[in-house]
């Protein structure tokens, strides 16, 4: 078994541990009070769960919350708290971001090790080591992440572990590995998922995959979908939707489970195509753990 492959099977359990984390007085001090306005940073999959935190955030009506490329920030905006999430801890946009921003800026970094040497650029940090991973490919610190997010914002996860326990458990549909095309759709909170979803199947196996808001989808990009094709969506179905998509010929997948939770079987559809091609899910092409530039 790859890493990766093994490390997307531990991710209920790394879940149950992160929600603890949750549960400690230090992830209350790290996390952003209500009523703060605040910005959520990193760089590839990290990026897309600060997508995913943030509308959980303003959805439990804690504040005003924004998501950003690291080397995309706003330096000139103004805000309460910055969140960095780096499974690394060296990634040079977030090193670089913080640098910038200044001690005087309140800040609270999401990453595996204390002695990494994004930690004392922040004013607070939590550690989720135990989702650290081999592979160069991310997926269950990113979940973990989010995990982590849900739970400190007070969330109750048992579901979301259950019916990721269920995905993992269940065999991948032949057709899902068949597919030479994936669509990801999402809303809300999904659509960071949708991306992460995507990228997993374009790092691990190079397969031709796209990403959009599910309401975005009709407006253009459904003209790329046929019958090699897979439109896989995160949450509910926008009415019509399904019926558009299954006229083209795709393949249309939508399950009622967490839309984290579903998010572990496009991981291993991740894998199960790289393998059928001849790839290594653990060191993908041109890719290294973590991005650091001179």
């Amino acid at each position: 078994m790859s890493h990766v492959a093994a490390e997307i099977t531990s991710q209920p359990e790394v879940w149950r541990r992160a929600a603890e984390v949750a549960a400690t007085p230090e992830s209350a001090e790290a996390m952003p009070v209500a009523g703060e306005r605040v910005a959520i940073v990193g760089c590839g999959t990290s990026w897309f769960m600060a997508q995913s935190a943030a509308v959980l955030r303003e959805e439990t009506g804690q504040g005003e919350t924004d998501a950003f490329a690291a080397s995309q920030f706003p330096v000139g905006r103004k805000y309460d708290r910055v969140v960095a999430i780096t499974r690394s801890g060296t990634t040079s946009e977030v090193i670089d971001l913080l640098e910038k921003l200044g001690p005087d800026q309140r800040s609270t970094v999401v990453t595996t090790e204390v002695g990494h040497p994004v930690v004392p650029l922040a004013t607070h940090h939590v550690l989720l080591g135990f989702a650290d991973e081999q592979s160069v490919v991310q997926t269950r610190f990113a979940t973990s992440v989010l995990a982590w997010w849900r739970a400190a914002l007070g969330e109750d996860l048992t579901a979301a572990i259950k019916d990721a326990e269920a995905e993992l458990a269940a065999p991948l549909a032949d057709e899902l590995v068949r597919a030479t095309q994936f669509s990801f759709l999402g809303d809300g909170w999904t659509v960071g998922l949708a991306n992460e979803a995507a990228l997993k199947l374009r790092e691990a196996s190079q397969t031709w995959t796209e990403s959009y808001p599910a309401m975005e989808f009709r407006h253009g990009p459904i003209s790329i979908v046929d019958e090699r094709s897979v439109v896989w969506l995160f949450g509910d179905a926008p009415e019509g939707l399904a019926e558009q998509v299954a006229a083209t010929g795709a393949r249309f997948v939508q399950t009622d489970t967490d839309a984290m939770a579903a998010l572990t079987t496009a991981q291993r559809v991740a894998v199960a195509l790289a393998e059928a091609s001849g790839k290594n899910p653990d060191e993908p092409r041109a890719l290294t753990r973590s991005v650091v530039l001179s």
